[in-house]
């Protein structure tokens, strides 16, 4: 069964895929980042009465949501039977899986690293005895293994459990593709789906601008420097964290694999970062960082289909890093010396809570108390963070989608080096 392959046309209004044009996408990403500096300097002068320009920003949050479960499923099973190639979609969610578990760790351990050398737990003085944060239990590895498989697909889809959808998806990619002719309009239906998803992602964007400002003014007006000035130490070491690994990391996989220019890169992704930012949503902004990677950075559909949605769910970097600057922290505020056992605990633990942290909003604060509670710190501690969740979780979001693209980049060029390979091969 012959499989339709997406790909970029030059034309002379720029690059395109189906109707839209690069340019579009430019002129979005403009506006987009005009709207945010326009949010902040309006929350600050504002204040808390911009609160009412928050219906606007939830809106726009509401939209992306609503299209996440039918984009991530057809996506994926267009993604998954396109490859027409059961080991290849091994060999891929080998690789995606290898690469995001590896670049979660390397996150963490600069977390610590930054926080042993910044202290940024040493000399605040705040009450921590304000708020009581009952401990989360953390599921075993077998469970977490377990409830990857739904018991009912539908019910799945239903209540957006993503895990559950993509394992879903991936069964039902599969068995297309071993089918074959015999599936050919189940195929077809899935893929004109997708585009459709596609399309209404499109429509989606262009009310971004107004978005963006609707989510960060409300937050700028909500946080004064009253606030923000004691912990303002754990909110710089995090967000240099985060661009430090992003420099580092990201940088690194993209020329290393694809030869790909990292200022490419991260001007290709960025539209999807600042959406990450502003929405502070992994799985929300998920449409368009499709939609960036496919357009901008050059990523087969069947690659982007298939690890970008895996990485939604199980690529948490940002948060990884986060916890381990925020679990130092929190020792550091109370007067703990974490021993190195302690600190590869840390390391351990965050590594595997990042794969089970949902891609929606403050799930890492939530995430944190597992952390906290394997190293035996005082659980009370979190709620020093709380405060501030909100303004970190926004630039781990952002490094969380930054490296689901960057798996992408990687994973795709992997797959077009092997096929050249045996291209070439075949012709000798």
């Amino acid at each position: 069964m012959g499989r339709p392959e997406v790909t970029l046309r030059e034309t002379k209004g720029g690059f395109r895929r189906g109707t839209e044009k690069l340019p579009l996408q430019a002129k979005l990403s403009g506006s987009s980042s005009l709207a945010f500096v326009l949010a902040i300097i309006v929350g600050a002068i504002v204040g808390p009465k911009i609160e009412v320009v928050k219906p606007f920003g939830d809106l726009f949050l509401r939209m992306i949501k609503f299209i996440i479960v039918p984009l991530v499923l057809a996506s994926l099973v267009v993604g998954v039977a396109g490859t027409g190639d059961i080991k290849k979609i091994g060999r891929m969610g080998g690789i995606t899986l290898v690469y995001y578990l590896l670049t979660t760790a390397i996150a963490v351990t600069i977390g610590l690293i930054l926080a042993n050398i910044f202290s940024p737990g040493k000399g605040v003085n705040i009450d921590a005895s304000v708020e009581k944060v009952e401990p989360t239990e953390a599921p075993s590895i077998i469970d977490t293994l377990l409830n990857i498989v739904p018991t009912n697909p539908i019910a799945s889809l239903v209540n957006g459990d993503m895990l559950q959808i993509i394992f879903f998806a991936i069964f039902l990619g599969a068995a297309i593709t071993i089918l074959g002719d015999k599936a050919k309009t189940v195929y077809n239906f899935f893929n004109e789906f997708a585009e459709i998803m596609y399309k209404i992602t499109a429509i989606v964007m262009k009310l971004a601008p107004i978005g963006v400002f609707g989510l960060i003014a409300p937050t700028v007006g909500e946080y004064g420097l009253s606030v923000l000035l004691p912990l303002m130490k754990v909110i710089l070491v995090v967000y240099f964290g985060c661009i430090l690994h992003a420099v580092l990391v990201y940088s690194t996989s993209v020329k290393l694999f694809a030869n790909m220019n990292p200022l490419k890169f991260f001007t290709g992704i960025a539209p999807a970062s600042l959406v990450a930012f502003s929405t502070s949503s992994s799985s929300g902004t998920l449409p368009i960082t499709i939609k960036n990677t496919e357009e901008n950075l050059g990523v087969s559909r069947k690659v982007s289909s298939f690890v970008l949605p895996l990485g939604a769910t199980v690529n948490m970097d940002g948060t990884a890093l986060y916890q381990g600057i925020c679990v130092l922290f929190i020792a550091q505020f109370f007067g703990y010396d974490l021993s190195l056992v302690q600190q590869l605990t840390i390391v351990l633990t965050a590594t595997l809570a990042s794969i089970g942290t949902a891609g929606v909003p403050s799930a890492g604060l939530i995430m944190l108390t597992m952390v906290v509670t394997s190293v035996g710190l005082p659980v009370e501690g979190i709620a020093l963070i709380a405060g501030i969740d909100r303004i970190l979780d926004m630039i781990r979001t952002s490094l969380n989608i930054t490296g689901d693209a960057s798996a992408a980049v990687v994973v795709n060029a992997i797959e077009e080096n092997r096929e050249l390979k045996i291209s070439n091969d075949v012709s000798v």
